[in-house]
């Protein structure tokens, strides 16, 4: 029975669990945030803890795009094994990787001579990217799983999982608050390991009926040269794994700049919650990536509606967030809830002002990786993110340079004009892949 029409309200049933998962995990960031910022020395503990998410995000970039990659191509068991076996093979690589760089001489270079940290926030951070060594794999393992369920209509699992992670991940921050004397920095690490740890769990248990069927299911036949195979999971996956990783050396290249600009410690000890607030925003325009992947796959008449959905969310997401960033909303925001001094409070208005069409532009690029991912067209998606990072560095040279502008400041310039880059560099490679289906 073929499933019905992508109307404007089935759309929104199949977005809204990916949305939700998305944005419980948005809430993760303010609420550690404000649990370090009640400890002993929020100032050296936000920033440690935002250099350490920022490497840990570079790190477990390469897995990020399996959530795409299980989606698009997991539909029999052939496929399943061979996307799963992949999945792990690039989880000990990365995990490898991590435990080297933070156990050899090359963290030092890395905290001290690239980022230039002082060295009470390097060993803070060295102590925090410890804590987070599962996250990774983890990443990698649940994402690969998640993605079956998207493909095979199980959208609400996903969300199911999240609430599991956020429940461990707040037990494991107040047990850790309440009854250890560990660094603020330290306890965020440790909460989002253990968060994510059983999220994958959890993740795994959830797909046991999409792997039995699979498994079931038996080997599919495939016309000539569409058979899957490893050879083909890379040609199609490295392209992700690139854009993925090169879009998250943005963190870093940032942590690099504001570590020499003019305020530095305010403006790493800021960037990451203004990051957190706005990521709630942007969260709604992510999950529509693998919306829009899943219905193209249906029918190729969906795209329309498909279209014309993600332009109301675009409208909406941004709307709301300028209303806010404009409003004594935000003051009340970051020293309430975010636990912020007035003065830092104060210092993160500039930045979140200007990072209001951040979450439209997110719409838009998770739109146009849709139409690329589903057209196995996944080359361009590398190419726009280097657009964008180029634009980032191009930015900061200028802002930190000649401009003066302080690092958070600078910071958000760079991040909107590096997006609207990326944007604007994949609407001619998206426009063909919408012809060519047609």
């Amino acid at each position: 029975m073929s499933p019905p029409p992508a109307s404007a309200g089935r759309i929104f049933r199949f977005w809204a669990p990916l949305a939700s998962t998305w944005l419980m995990m948005s809430v993760e960031g303010p609420f550690l945030a404000a649990i370090i910022a009640r400890l002993a020395d929020p100032k050296h503990n936000l920033a440690a803890y935002g250099v350490a998410f920022a490497v840990a995000i570079m790190v477990e970039a390469p897995v990020i795009m399996m959530l795409s990659a299980s989606t698009a191509l997991v539909d029999s068991e052939g496929s399943f094994r061979k996307v799963r076996n992949f999945t792990y093979a690039l989880n000990t690589i990365i995990t490898a990787f991590m435990m080297l760089m933070l156990l050899t001489p090359f963290w030092l270079f890395v905290a001290r001579r690239l980022i230039g940290l002082p060295d009470s926030v390097a060993d803070l951070t060295q102590g925090s990217l410890l804590l987070m060594l599962p996250w990774p794999g983890a990443i990698g393992y649940r994402r690969f799983y998640q993605g079956l369920l998207i493909r095979h209509g199980f959208p609400r699992r996903v969300a199911y999982g999240t609430v599991v992670r956020l429940a461990a991940m707040g037990t494991a921050a107040l047990a850790l608050y309440r009854l250890s004397d560990w660094p603020g920095a330290w306890v965020g690490a440790a909460a989002l390991s253990a968060g994510v740890c059983v999220e994958a769990m959890a993740s795994r248990v959830m797909t046991r009926p999409v792997v039995r069927s699979l498994l079931a299911a038996g080997p599919r036949i495939r016309p000539a040269g569409r058979t899957i195979s490893y050879r083909r999971i890379i040609r199609f996956y490295y392209p992700l794994a690139l854009t993925s990783t090169i879009s998250m050396a943005a963190h870093p290249l940032v942590t690099f700049f504001m570590g020499r600009a003019p305020a530095p410690l305010e403006s790493l000890a800021v960037l990451p919650v203004v990051n957190t607030f706005v990521f709630i925003f942007r969260s709604l325009g992510l999950a529509y990536q693998e919306v829009g992947i899943a219905l193209l796959a249906e029918t190729e008449e969906n795209r329309a509606a498909v279209v014309r959905f993600a332009l109301v969310l675009a409208l909406a997401v941004s709307a709301v967030l300028a209303a806010f960033s404009l409003s004594p909303l935000a003051m009340i925001w970051f020293e309430t809830v975010a636990g912020l001094s007035p003065d830092l409070a104060r210092f993160s208005l500039a930045p979140l002002r200007l990072l209001v069409l951040m979450p439209a532009l997110s719409v838009f690029l998770s739109l146009q990786r849709s139409f690329l991912v589903h057209g196995r067209r996944t080359g361009p998606i590398t190419g726009a993110t280097l657009i964008e990072i180029g634009g980032i560095v191009a930015v900061l040279l200028v802002a930190t340079g000649s401009l003066q502008l302080t690092g958070a400041v600078a910071a958000a310039i760079a991040f909107m004009c590096g997006r609207l880059g990326s944007n604007l560099f994949l609407l001619r490679p998206t426009l063909h892949a919408a012809r060519r289906a047609r």
